[in-house]
């Protein structure tokens, strides 16, 4: 059984830099696009970024466009989400999503989840 398991959250001051981690197990890694998507208390879950299958192909939501990247160990099964500069605005609980198409980074592509972990970000 597929089981993608995060890591990382914790709370940090404005400024600070995180990284999460995804781990997949009952699967192989590098057969899926991965992405990281997060949900602040009352919205919406919104994309964050994702990343092909082998690493080549990046996306990420203009709002964290320049501040966090995405990276892969295929051979760990892990996938990470280094974020810099974080914000206020950035609290929200992180998960990360499986793509089915590995090539493919558009949001409809990623439709298994995680449990998710917490950031919370505080100025």
């Amino acid at each position: 059984q597929i089981q993608l398991v995060e890591s990382g959250g914790r709370s940090v001051q404005a400024g600070d830099s995180l990284t999460l981690s995804c781990r997949l197990s009952g699967g192989t890694l590098s057969s899926y696009a991965m992405g990281w998507f997060r949900q602040a208390p009352g919205k919406e879950r919104e994309f964050v970024g994702a990343l092909s299958w082998s690493g080549t192909m990046k996306k990420f939501a203009d709002s964290v466009k320049g501040r966090f990247t995405i990276s892969r160990d295929n051979d760990k099964n892990t996938v990470y989400l280094q974020m810099n500069s974080l914000k206020s605005e950035d609290t929200a609980v992180y998960s990360c999503a499986l793509g089915r198409h590995p090539y493919e980074l558009g949001v409809a592509n990623f439709d298994y989840w995680g449990q998710g972990t917490q950031v919370n970000v505080s100025s």
